[in-house]
């Protein structure tokens, strides 16, 4: 099964994904997390905010931090994995690929979207939604949200189930109707 979270800044979509891969295994089963955005040390902020995050996880869980998440995806792609999230590593894809005014992140795209296509276990993607909001001022803003917007799109064809988290509730969007 294949689920993708989407939700805004502060929704609750990181810890609604950590409880429903949680609860979709047998207690005490390793979970992968995949985080894709190094810890900024010289951030306090972030750094406290990466802390939170891993002191409300499972002991048994295992966390990579890591720019090659398809790498990753390909090379265990029986292990039970959450990624968290789609949109620091559009971030750090832009920034590797200097993508922000022109360049492609057409091949690490496709790449990510191959590696979680033939995923052969539970496999949850965390990823800002960006369509809630005005159009970014700058140009580096707008290509984001561009970027990340056809990225949930093309991760929401190939998933199972989509959910939308605001104010820690979730809606399910796919399948429609349950």
């Amino acid at each position: 099964m294949r689920t993708l979270v989407l939700g805004g800044i502060r929704s609750g979509k990181s810890r609604w994904a950590e409880e429903a891969i949680a609860t979709s295994l047998p207690p005490g089963e390793p979970v992968r997390y995949l985080a894709p955005t190094p810890a900024h040390g010289a951030d306090a902020d972030w750094s406290d905010r990466i802390a939170r995050h891993r002191d409300r996880r499972p002991a048994h869980w295992s966390t990579i931090e890591t720019d090659d998440v398809a790498g990753q995806l390909r090379q265990s792609p029986g292990a039970p994995t959450l990624v968290d999230d789609l949109g620091g590593w559009l971030t750090g894809a832009l920034d590797r690929d200097d993508a922000w005014t022109g360049g492609s992140v057409a091949a690490p795209v496709d790449a990510m979207l191959a590696a979680v296509g033939g995923f052969g276990s539970t496999l949850v993607l965390v990823s800002p939604e960006v369509g809630l909001t005005v159009v970014p001022a700058t140009a580096s803003g707008r290509r984001f949200a561009d970027e990340l917007g056809s990225l949930n799109q093309r991760v929401a064809e190939l998933c199972d189930r989509v959910v939308l988290v605001v104010a820690g509730q979730a809606v399910q969007i796919k399948p429609s109707g349950t």
